[in-house]
């Protein structure tokens, strides 16, 4: 259960509307998903959230689908099961097909498991790997 409760256009005021209107502009469509809805209480957290947003995930060095596999990584080890299936739906609409997937998910886990193992150790990091 949320601590918010979600809400709808019609309860939003109207700088919050105008946020969800340019959301579903930029991204075509009519559906705005509760992660807005909730966040609609604070319409100035909810704006700035919306740009920075936008601006991170546009196309750049990396690719839109690249930029939605590394959020689908970062959400899993901060455990967020929203943000998981969220950009999980992102990154299939965006090309990820079922093999990427199984690709991603064993880049987590080893990554998490070497990370595990190089912190419990406290091995000291090679010289040759820093940056000068």
């Amino acid at each position: 259960m949320g601590t918010v409760r979600l809400l709808s256009d019609e309860e939003v005021s109207a700088e919050a509307l105008a946020v969800f209107e340019d959301i579903r502009t930029v991204r075509g469509t009519d559906f705005i998903n509760n992660f807005w809805r909730a966040l609609a209480h604070d319409p100035a957290l909810l704006k700035a959230t919306w740009e920075r947003l936008k601006e991170v995930m546009a196309p750049g060095a990396l690719d839109p689908l690249v930029k939605e596999m590394i959020y689908v990584a970062v959400s899993s080890t901060n455990g967020c099961e929203y943000c998981i299936h969220s950009h999980t739906a992102a990154a299939r609409a965006k090309g990820m097909n079922e093999q990427m997937y199984g690709e991603l998910l064993a880049v987590i886990g080893m990554a998490n498991q070497t990370n595990a193992i190089v912190s419990a150790l406290q091995v000291p990091v090679d010289d040759a790997f820093r940056e000068e």
